[in-house]
């Protein structure tokens, strides 16, 4: 819940000069009420723009919701579907992502699946467990098939907004293990697969993280409001 217009104007001048020569593809996923604002400003830009979340829901009385078919009007291309702070700060459960990820596909968005575990969950070594059954919640419903338009981001709870940071070999191993999951029900898809790392990605960390054979890319948070981290957490990527 970051952002004002005004910010916004000057944090995506910066990010839209920056990026223009990058090789790796960059979306930005603002709050709601910017939507339209931020659509304008990367009109003609390489850079996509995403949300981040939706409602299960098509229609309907729901209030305060926003429907996947909003998104796509505004232009947006991506949006977040069971992001760490959705699970436990709003009880989003397994059942409830699945639905949302179904939702945005029918309304023609890629949606960006976020899975992981807690720090007690990791110390009590069900890492492996929690992530496998946030993955298969979604491939019983939609089919592994559909992984296909979508993008997966291992984000550890534990290292959300913390500071801590996985380390590098600790990302891997999940990634590779989501990849694994995957492979088992369709190997072409799992080859595929975009598989991105959040969990306090910074500039200071970025290469190293993405020099892993199975992370594709990084879901960023706080680093993301400051333009220069962001371009060199971009130029990580490349």
């Amino acid at each position: 819940m970051n952002g004002a217009r005004e910010s916004n104007a000057a944090l995506l001048a910066a990010l839209v000069g920056g990026v223009a020569d990058c090789a790796c593809d960059v979306a930005v996923c603002p709050p709601f009420p910017y939507l339209g604002q931020v659509a304008d400003l990367l009109a003609g830009s390489k850079v996509a723009l995403g949300a981040q979340t939706l409602s299960e829901h098509a229609a309907g009385a729901f209030t305060g919701e926003v429907a996947g078919a909003m998104l796509a009007e505004f232009g947006c291309r991506y949006v977040l579907v069971g992001h760490s702070e959705r699970r436990t700060l709003f009880a989003e459960c397994d059942g409830q992502v699945a639905a949302k990820f179904a939702a945005a596909q029918s309304a023609g968005l890629i949606p960006i699946l976020c899975v992981g575990e807690t720090l007690a969950q990791r110390e009590s070594g069900e890492t492996s467990s929690v992530v496998a059954a946030q993955m298969a919640a979604v491939i019983d419903v939609v089919g592994v098939k559909a992984l296909a338009s979508a993008v997966v981001a291992y984000e550890p709870v534990w290292a959300i907004g913390t500071g801590l940071t996985a380390t590098p070999a600790q990302a891997q191993a999940v990634h590779a293990a989501i990849r694994a999951q995957v492979a088992a029900l369709d190997a072409d898809v799992a080859a595929g697969l975009r598989i991105l790392y959040g969990g306090s990605v910074k500039a200071q960390n970025a290469a190293d993280l993405f020099g892993q054979a199975d992370i594709d890319g990084g879901l960023i948070g706080g680093a993301a409001l400051v333009a220069e981290d962001f371009l060199a957490i971009c130029r990580a990527a490349n």
